[in-house]
């Protein structure tokens, strides 16, 4: 009796066994990512306290404007920042630290402290040294509006904090930094000037400097510093307007397309752009098990176990730690890995596909000329308000909590040139040309054999939005998936979709160079 191998692995109980173990590898890591982003904290934490450090930048009043009505721009500034812009920072900044300390603790309940690493990347590491530092800012907000004991508790607590250990050795050094220049009389510790330099940024190094020339009794570079300190509130005041105005007259675009479309609706219905009937469904020959195989295998088997175990291999055989790597070399791995993943991808796409073709009509359809520019604009400006909204919600139910893309963190403080170009190549060209043929291009069309095209859309955009691995993003990933698979449904060419990834990946990116850039 002979042993076929290849019968045995043609039998049906053979083939779902090896489904279903390769599911399981597959999206290990990926589910144990989600579960494990529940206690960490949100981007939007930080975002938020560039934000404000930028107000703050905004609220010094320049000795000159170059002709410009002083009153104007105090005006202004009032109507940007608010009548106490100090004050109010002083309330985020509370708010932030009781948001971040919650984080930590819930980080300590479940991290295991002999294994933290003492760099950037550990959870638990990061987590500390963000608390510590909302909370050296958060004292010279109080220094500055006259609540010295108050910030000399907080620089004294950090100082003698008992895990010191774990604190960047900067933050600590800062904390007695500043204790020194707010005491009385102020004590200046050595190469102070260099020291704010070096661990302070935007108004915070500014408002250090001023006390030490101060306490030097330095008046020429006292002055240098006010003129200087006028001038880029100036460029603060200009930023605050594009990053702030600028979204909101998108959303009021978005918003009058959405309640055009909604009142062409109700009154064509079938003959409205918002329709979705059955004819808008695709034919797909093949069944489920390609769609897994493309999904699982082609993106997480392929993304959270080969990959991972290829290049952890070359990093041992050419002895290179990565997690050393610098910005740059970090921004180079991302787009490396990234392409890595694409190429994996679509290879895997194209031969789960192979025995289909030719592909009945409509399928991946890229078509140059049309309207896809006005489909993908338009889509872009409906998607705002609603993700928008989405996300303020999604903040109250979070609390800061769910994780976020580590990129937007990297894109936040970068600036290196590398870098940066890097996170726009990933992002603005490689995340949406991928993402929309898989997402979009395939699993959508794919699912309309099961479902009706609205719940395509919908479980496509949920599986879009998981594949991110943070939860607190599930919920507006979500949606802007369902507005990426409306746009491609309808306009039936991928270069729509892609556009509005595009576009809504790179002014994310603009925000957060602007944001991180004018911080400085």
């Amino acid at each position: 009796m002979s042993f076929n191998f290849r019968e045995k692995l043609q039998s049906p109980a053979i083939k779902q066994a090896i489904v279903v173990l390769v599911t399981i590898v597959a999206l290990f890591p990926a589910v144990t990512s989600l579960i494990l982003s529940v206690n960490q904290p949100q981007v939007q934490s930080n975002l938020q306290l560039y934000q404000i450090d930028l107000n703050l930048q905004a609220s010094e009043t320049p000795a000159t404007l170059d002709g410009g009505d002083p009153d104007d721009f105090r005006s202004l500034q009032a109507s940007l920042l608010g009548e106490d812009p100090l004050a109010t920072a002083e309330k985020q900044y509370e708010t932030t630290l009781a948001t971040a300390r919650k984080s930590l603790e819930k980080l300590q309940k479940t991290e295991n402290r002999r294994s933290i690493v003492r760099r950037r990347g550990d959870p638990l590491y990061d987590q500390i040294n963000f608390v510590q530092e909302v909370e050296l800012k958060l004292g010279t907000i109080e220094a500055e509006l006259g609540k010295t004991e108050e910030a000399e508790k907080i620089w004294r607590k950090i100082i003698d904090n008992a895990d010191k250990e774990l604190y960047k050795p900067s933050t600590v050094k800062s904390a007695l930094l500043l204790e020194g220049l707010y005491d009385d009389p102020p004590r200046v510790l050595p190469n102070a000037a260099k020291r704010i330099e070096r661990n302070f940024r935007g108004w915070f190094r500014d408002t250090a400097l001023e006390r030490l020339y101060s306490s030097e009794n330095r008046p020429e570079a006292l002055e240098a510093l006010r003129q200087e300190r006028g001038e880029r509130a100036i460029k603060a005041l200009q930023t605050l307007l594009l990053i702030s105005l600028l979204p909101i007259l998108c959303a009021l675009v978005g918003i009058a397309l959405l309640i055009a479309l909604l009142v062409q609706f109700f009154l064509r219905k079938d003959r409205s752009l918002l329709y979705l009937g059955e004819n808008q469904a695709w034919e797909t020959p093949w069944d489920a098990y390609t769609i897994w195989l493309v999904l699982v295998v082609g993106f997480f088997f392929a993304g959270q176990i080969v990959l991972p175990v290829l290049f952890g291999g070359l990093w041992a055989l050419l002895s290179i730690d990565a997690g050393s790597f610098s910005l740059s070399y970090k921004a180079i791995y991302i787009v490396i890995s990234y392409l890595a993943l694409t190429i994996a991808g679509l290879s895997v796409l194209y031969l789960a596909l192979a025995p289909f073709r030719p592909l009945p009509n409509g399928w991946f359809r890229f078509r140059w000329w049309g309207r896809w520019p006005l489909w993908g604009i338009g889509g872009y400006f409906v998607a705002l308000p609603l993700v928008i909204v989405v996300s303020l919600i999604n903040q109250r139910l979070w609390q800061g909590q769910g994780g976020s893309n580590p990129l937007l963190t990297l894109a936040l403080e970068s600036r290196d040139t590398v870098a940066l170009v890097c996170f726009a190549f990933t992002a603005t060209i490689a995340a949406p040309f991928f993402e929309e043929i898989l997402f979009r291009g395939f699993l959508l069309p794919s699912l309309t054999r099961y479902f009706p095209v609205w719940g395509a859309i919908g479980l496509s955009s949920l599986v879009f939005a998981l594949a991110h691995q943070s939860l607190s993003e599930v919920l507006p990933l979500t949606v802007l998936g369902c507005v990426l698979g409306f746009v491609y449904t309808r306009s039936k060419n991928l270069l729509s979709s892609m556009l509005i990834h595009g576009l809504w990946n790179g002014g994310t990116l603009l925000s957060l160079y602007l944001l991180g850039s004018s911080a400085g």
